[in-house]
């Protein structure tokens, strides 16, 4: 073996031991933060895209169980177990909202499917029965409506807020498709004074 590749030999095994040796302290700590870091962000995305969210409250419509301002965890994966039933508060695409540019609604259900929803005397009636509403202040001012039966599939939604043109729900883009129900808003997380269950 000739000098010249002796040399080349012993350059190469040379190059060969500083690339494996292993990284120094504060090298290797930064490589497991970054890590970790971007484990954890993978997680955050994929539960917020599955399981829950944060979600503000824009307008009035829910007042007096929800004010704007709010923020609210949303259940979003407890409707693969189960159905949507009388007095959740959900989050729905707005039916009336803009191809291409999602927005979103805060609405308690009053009406699944097969019943029959009916204003009248500025009281709400499902099955013909007079449903007494503890989350209202008021009675509803609006007009009578219906009565109208909820389809399979759909379901009737209101807001909380009774007074006259206080919210726009059910009554104005009728029964939503189950579709379109976001998840389940479950707790009001902020302003801490106002935290409650839903």
């Amino acid at each position: 073996m000739t000098e010249q590749s002796q040399t080349v030999n012993h350059k190469r095994r040379v190059s060969e031991k500083r690339e494996k040796r292993p990284m120094s302290g504060w090298k290797k700590e930064l490589w497991d933060w970054t890590k970790a870091l971007g484990i954890s962000l993978i997680v955050v995305l994929l539960l917020r895209a599955y399981v829950f969210q944060l979600t503000t409250v824009k307008n009035i419509s829910m007042q007096p169980t929800l004010y704007e301002g709010e923020w609210l965890f949303v259940n979003k994966i407890s409707y693969q177990f189960t159905s949507p039933n009388h007095q959740d508060v959900i989050i729905l695409e707005d039916p009336d909202g803009v191809p291409d540019h999602k927005d979103f609604l805060v609405k308690r259900i009053v009406g699944v499917p097969g019943d029959t929803i009916e204003i009248r005397n500025h009281q709400l009636y499902v099955n013909g029965t007079l449903t007494i509403e503890p989350y209202t202040e008021v009675n509803i001012e609006d007009s009578d409506f219906g009565p109208v039966t909820v389809t399979q599939g759909h379901y009737f939604v209101m807001g909380d807020n009774r007074h006259l043109n206080g919210s726009r729900d059910s009554r104005a883009f009728h029964e939503i498709s189950a579709d379109s129900i976001q998840g389940r808003a479950e707790l009001i997380l902020w302003p801490i004074s106002r935290w409650a269950k839903l």
